[in-house]
Parts: structure tokens; C-alpha cells; sequence
């Protein structure tokens, strides 16, 4: 059996949920398994912690969180480690292009999710954590991209080949998991990390052992150490039972 794994980090969306947003048995059983042999197991995900805590609570996960795609680093699930937000000046600019380009559009703000169909006019009174753009014309989607790389004041990443996530410069899955790290007194050496999407790079770039899905796009499977099989095969299950609980197929 494999010692060398200390932290299982998984991102949520296309990853250790089903295409029905939901945590199959078996990788509900390698997740609980992997942590009664000793490995942290949490989550490093896109999402805002309000939408992760079901999911926390359902797996019954004491683990450090990377939410909002590493804004927030909490050393537990009620206690936060860490946030860097995003300027309201800058929020205001993002959904003016949005509406400029007619693209549904989305933003984490400490508060909750905001979107296309629920905005705040008083931008001010929330603190801002992300925005993202839906977009499937691709034309217009890397217009868009083009733009906010011109203000060179985000790491720019997606969640879906239709989409882009902005969050402030410097800050990814990656760097969240550096801190929680920090956090265990462990390297990113013992870290397996795994993912779909390009907001995955940073974080499977950087650990011991980076994992694509199996439904992953291109792009991350290039980067990965290795790839599983899909979040509808339970891809994470396949590496826990392999790589941390030693269980040969």
C-alpha cells in the first residue's frame, strides 16, 4: 500500500459529482474509506462554499475547502482560513461588458451567487469574489477573453468550454491548495489532485500526482500525470482505491 499520499483534493462539477449532481456509492465509499486509513480528502472547487456545504456535510468532511476557485481557502468548514476579493470598481466593469455582449453571466460574492437573473444595483454593498462569463458563441467568448487579458488583473480560467472565470490575479485552485498545505504541514508532493476543467490546471500542475477525468477537457488531460475514467464511471473512486488504499484492479 502506497504511504505517500496525504491529501486527496477533488474539484466537485464533472469531477467527483455525476452528470446528476450526485456522489455515487463507490466514490462515497473510497472517500470514507481514504480517510479512515488517515488521507485528508476535501474539496478544491469553483463553487462558493454555501453551494459545496451539502455535499461537505453529506460526506461528513472535516477538511480544509478551496472554494470560489481558491478566493476562499477555509481550514475547515466553518472556519475561514483565508479570502482575496475582487474590487467592486472592477465587478461593475465585467457586467457592463456582459450586458454590452448579451452573454449570461454570473459572479460569487461572499454573500451568495448573483447572476444574469438575480443582480445587485448596489454593487458596493457585497464583497466580491468572481465573475464569469456564458457565452457559446465562440467568437464572441474569446473576444471577450481577449479583453480581460488586456487588463492583466486576472487568472482567467473556465469551468465549461463555454465559459470563462475570472479571479484575481495570482489566485487559483493551485495556489489555494499551496495554503492549505501550509495548513497540514504537508508538501504538494503528497497531494493527488483531480479535475476537468482548465480551473483544475493550476492545482493538478502542482501536485504529487494530477489527475484528469475521463471527461476532462483536452487541455487538462495533456497537463495530468495520468487520466481516469469519467465522473459517470467514478474516475475517483478508481484512483483512491488504487493509489491511496493500495487496491490493485
Amino acid at each position: 500500500m502506497s504511504t505517500t499520499y496525504k491529501l486527496v483534493a477533488l474539484d466537485m462539477d464533472g469531477t467527483v459529482l455525476n452528470e446528476e449532481k450526485e456522489v455515487s456509492a463507490r466514490n462515497r465509499k473510497a472517500i470514507a474509506n481514504a480517510i479512515d486509513a488517515g488521507v485528508t480528502v476535501m474539496f478544491s472547487t469553483g463553487r462558493g462554499v454555501q453551494s459545496a456545504r451539502p455535499y461537505i456535510e453529506e460526506l461528513g468532511l472535516q477538511a480544509p475547502i478551496v472554494s470560489v476557485n481558491g478566493s476562499e481557502v477555509w481550514k475547515s468548514p466553518d472556519v475561514l482560513h483565508k479570502r482575496v476579493l475582487v474590487p467592486a470598481d472592477t465587478i461593475r466593469k465585467l457586467h457592463a461588458m456582459a450586458l454590452e455582449y448579451g452573454s449570461w453571466y454570473w459572479a460569487y460574492a461572499v454573500e451568495g451567487l448573483f447572476n444574469k437573473d438575480k443582480w445587485l444595483d448596489d454593487v458596493d454593498s457585497v464583497e466580491w469574489l468572481k465573475f464569469g462569463f456564458f457565452e457559446e458563441d465562440a467568437d464572441k467568448l474569446a473576444e471577450i477573453r481577449r479583453t480581460v487579458e488586456s487588463w492583466d488583473l486576472f487568472e482567467i480560467t473556465n469551468s465549461h468550454l463555454s465559459n470563462i472565470e475570472l479571479n484575481p490575479k495570482g489566485i487559483s485552485k493551485g495556489s489555494g491548495m499551496i495554503e492549505v498545505c501550509q495548513l497540514l504541514g504537508i508538501t504538494m508532493d503528497q497531494v493527488i489532485a483531480m479535475g476537468d476543467s482548465q480551473n483544475d490546471l493550476a492545482m493538478i500542475r502542482a501536485a504529487g500526482l494530477g489527475v484528469a477525468m475521463g471527461n476532462a477537457q483536452d487541455e487538462v488531460k495533456a497537463a495530468a500525470d495520468l487520466v481516469t475514467v469519467t465522473n459517470d464511471e467514478d474516475g475517483v473512486a478508481a484512483i483512491i482505491e488504487e493509489y491511496v488504499l493500495g487496491q490493485k484492479r
